[in-house]
């Protein structure tokens, strides 16, 4: 074997690890691997001998290139067209698929990667590293240019958004099935009293059309808000697909063969409590669907 064999080899040992911090830095699939590639694009081009600890020598490459294109991205976006809803992982209804089960760990639903989203670049990185993959403060700090005490403090400031928002769903998959499914049942029979029946007085729901479909974009907040524009969806021709979408039970929706949007949809208590749309075609098509079809 050669020295570049070798050295790819101990790389794919850790490349599930590094699309999970990578995803949790970003929130975007393709992202997350373009990560994870230029990772490894300098570890080939590095003295590979020379790095004693090479799970954190990754994991530190990944999560700087993450905090650049989180900033980058901060750069870009100054008028948001409206909710930006993370990329979501989506499996057969039946269960998730292996490749899928590092990117999950941790309870890492959409639910939580929204709150995520609403941090600052190196709040996000501090808590990342530090509570979901225990890297210490002392190993955080050069990567944001802050001292490990100021790093403690990002995570810690972080950690009360992210605990100042209900992100668990409830844990029982069938039964989130049976509420979604008695929405659904609901709008198409058009009985408003029974869709607001199945939702969480202080709903929230979310759509994200991307560019190309801004008009889509929206955040609905309140059961009746959200019972009424059901409605007005249930009237458009669409077929929908059990899936698990990160983990819990969603839909993936069809239009005229192609997808339209994948439903994210957070069931708390037995009631629906936050329903994501996932919308942007230009994004859509980056997702690898194709486990829908196994």
């Amino acid at each position: 074997m050669s020295e570049q064999d070798w050295l790819a080899q101990r790389f794919e040992e850790h490349r599930r690890r590094l699309r999970a911090v990578a995803y949790r830095m970003l929130g975007s699939m393709s992202e997350a691997e373009d990560a994870v590639q230029e990772a490894w694009l300098r570890l080939s081009g590095s003295e590979a001998s020379e790095i004693e600890n090479l799970a954190g020598w990754l994991t530190t490459v990944v999560a700087r290139v993450s905090l650049n294109m989180l900033r980058s991205r901060a750069v870009r976006r100054e008028e948001p067209l409206g909710p930006h809803l993370p990329d979501p992982i989506i499996d057969r209804a039946d269960g998730v698929d292996p490749e899928h089960e590092a990117l999950l760990a941790d309870s890492v639903g959409l639910a939580l990667l929204v709150v995520l989203e609403t941090l600052t670049p190196a709040e996000r990185l501090a808590f990342v590293l530090h509570d979901m993959f225990g890297v210490p403060f002392g190993e955080i700090a050069p990567l944001i240019d802050r001292s490990p005490q100021a790093a403690r403090q990002l995570a810690s400031r972080a950690r009360r958004r992210v605990r100042a928002q209900p992100t668990t769903p409830d844990v029982d998959v069938s039964a989130q099935r049976d509420v979604i499914n008695a929405f659904l049942a609901a709008a198409r029979e058009g009985d408003f009293d029974a869709l607001v029946a199945t939702l969480d007085p202080d709903v929230v729901l979310r759509a994200d059309g991307g560019a190309a479909l801004a008009a889509l974009s929206a955040e609905v907040r309140g059961a009746p808000q959200v019972a009424r524009r059901a409605l007005i969806w249930s009237r458009v021709d669409l077929s929908l697909r059990p899936a698990l979408v990160n983990g819990v039970a969603g839909v993936v929706v069809t239009r005229n063969d192609a997808v339209f949007t994948i439903a994210s949809v957070i069931v708390r208590n037995g009631k629906i409590a936050e329903m994501d749309f996932f919308s942007d075609p230009e994004r859509l098509a980056r997702l690898d669907l194709t486990i829908l079809d196994g």
